[in-house]
């Protein structure tokens, strides 16, 4: 099985059920293949930054799952998270952030080329 990386985009704070479902299902894609001994990573980009203050706390719906693929969880986009006002909220809740495709105006994004030049499957959510 190849590499796959999980990028989530969806806004809790402006998406409602929709945005949650497709957060639920960014993290359960995450749990089955971890489960099927794939190699996956998880990635909040966008307004999908946001995420991270929410699911880091015991009561949200989402926190459960978070639990069970934390440890996939490869951080935030910096500049995404910039602009969405959330890098405080994810440094403060154990985040990265991620600033490796130096995009001009910004203070780094995370890079979908690094991970295509590896052959690994991209999956947005």
């Amino acid at each position: 099985m190849n590499k796959t990386a999980i990028f989530i985009f969806s806004d809790p704070k402006n998406g409602g059920e929709e945005a949650l479902g497709r957060a639920f299902n960014g993290l359960a894609a995450a749990y089955d293949i971890k489960q099927s001994g794939g190699e996956v990573s998880v990635t909040f980009q966008g307004a999908g930054t946001r995420w991270a203050s929410l699911i880091t706390q015991a009561d949200h719906p989402l926190h459960g799952l978070y639990n069970l693929v934390k440890g996939n969880v490869v951080g935030v986009s910096c500049g995404c998270a910039d602009v969405f006002g959330a890098a405080e909220e994810a440094k403060a809740c154990g985040f990265e952030v991620i600033s490796e495709n130096p995009v001009p105006g910004t203070s780094g994004l995370a890079s979908f080329g690094k991970l295509l030049k590896f052959g690994t499957t991209i999956l947005t959510f």
